[in-house]
């Protein structure tokens, strides 16, 4: 999976792609693991954060509604 600054340069329609993809990944992790024949646990565990990821950075780019919403680029030090 990349990592959170990779994914930052996709689209959210891409971001979304992804997503599903991991879910679906999840769904069958899930599965696996009920009939014993998931062979790596931690596999689960990094597929988990690796939605998690792609669902922070989707929430960064989506606009909140009725909120202005400040980059670190436009703050001043």
């Amino acid at each position: 999976m990349a990592t959170a600054k990779e994914l930052r340069e996709l689209s959210v329609e891409d971001l979304d792609k992804r997503a599903a993809e991991a879910r679906e990944q999840l769904f069958q992790d899930q599965l696996k693991r009920r009939t014993g024949s998931l062979d790596n646990p931690s596999e689960r565990t990094e597929h988990r954060r690796d939605l998690a990821r792609l669902l922070t950075v989707k929430t960064e780019k989506t606009p909140r509604k009725g909120s202005t919403q400040v980059s670190k680029t436009d703050t001043k030090a």
